[in-house]
């Protein structure tokens, strides 16, 4: 079986060589590619020492990152984790097994309170709960921790994963993508572990806060577009009957409207109302014969198979051309 390890790095000399030799270690039958984000400082060449392929992004951000390499590696089961040595390594074991053993497309893995709670910022650590809470309202999803950075994927996941985030947003997409299609997914405890002395995180709280957000609200959209433009219904057909109650009223007294351009405002805003629902109802039957379309492409990979070595010896090594592409710029 064909494991990649796959980590995306952005100015991570500090922990890059420990990773990349954990992971060598853990699975040494597998490949380890880093993929470098534009890094000013020795990330590429410390990762090419420690034994990882080395391939580069040019585009900034996290989600141009992971794109790029879903793209680009071809294996059975692939495994992403950030390069900042905050995640439990030897854990990629246990959730490879129960990925293979329940046979699902996603395990994430899920950092443990106690250490949220002590190691992760107090903003982060908010933004966390508030945006799982509000992925769970708004699809039914179980998860604790959508915004993890400790993933692993079978095949058929990676390449049917659309991949349009750019930055951090792009964990709420993954999430998200599994959920709207019913894929079988799980979550696997892991503990979580303090940054190195001198690396800093990449995350901004407010920015990147409301880049997911935003996120939310667009695959929202486009994975739930009745319930989405429903809403915009009943809004705005609310609004119209507020504001035309004060000329009925004034009707039934007088027989008359005097308030002309209020009657326009609020026919305007019925219109709105009634163009949102018929757009919801059209939305929702291309987002039909779309989903439909997706699972079909989806069950075109065959699946994982029904167990897997615990030594992970049918996993490929690198190949001579993958050493050999280990500090070249794709």
């Amino acid at each position: 079986m064909n494991i990649a390890v796959l980590i995306p790095c952005f100015n991570e000399e500090i922990t890059i060589s420990s990773m990349v030799t954990e992971f060598r270690q853990q699975l040494p039958a597998s490949t380890v590619y880093v993929y470098d984000n534009n890094s000013s400082d020795r990330t590429s060449e410390l990762a090419a020492d420690a034994g990882a392929v080395v391939r580069h992004e040019s585009i900034q951000g996290k989600g141009a990152v992971v794109r790029r390499m879903f793209a680009d590696i071809d294996a059975d089961i692939y495994i992403i984790v950030d390069g900042d040595g905050t995640y439990d390594v030897p854990s990629v074991n246990q959730m490879i097994n129960k990925l293979v053993d329940e046979r699902l497309d996603m395990v994430v893995g899920a950092r443990l309170d106690s250490a949220i709670l002590n190691l992760y910022p107090p903003g982060h650590r908010l933004g966390n709960v508030i945006i799982s809470k509000f992925v769970r309202f708004l699809f039914g999803s179980d998860f604790t921790d959508i915004l993890s950075g400790y993933r692993v994927f079978s095949k058929r996941f990676v390449k049917t994963f659309p991949a349009l985030s750019t930055g951090f947003e792009v964990e709420t997409e993954l999430t998200v993508h599994s959920l709207a299609m019913k894929l079988p997914v799980a979550e696997f405890p892991t503990p979580y572990y303090r940054r190195a002395e001198g690396s800093s995180s990449k995350l901004n709280t407010f920015r990147d806060g409301a880049r997911i957000f935003l996120t939310i609200i667009s695959l929202f959209k486009e994975f739930r577009p009745f319930i989405f433009f429903g809403l915009l219904f009943l809004f705005f057909a609310t609004a119209s009957v507020v504001f035309s109650i004060p000329l009925l009223f004034t009707y039934l007294e007088t027989g008359l409207v005097p308030q002309i351009p209020m009657a326009i405002v609020s026919s305007g805003i019925m219109l709105l109302a009634f163009i949102s629902l018929v757009s919801g109802i059209i939305l929702n039957t291309l987002y039909t014969a779309r989903w439909e379309a997706k699972r079909a492409h989806y069950q075109s990979f065959p699946g994982l198979p029904d167990s897997i070595s615990s030594d992970n010896s049918m996993a490929s090594t690198p190949s001579a051309t993958e050493q050999s592409q280990t500090n070249k710029t794709i």
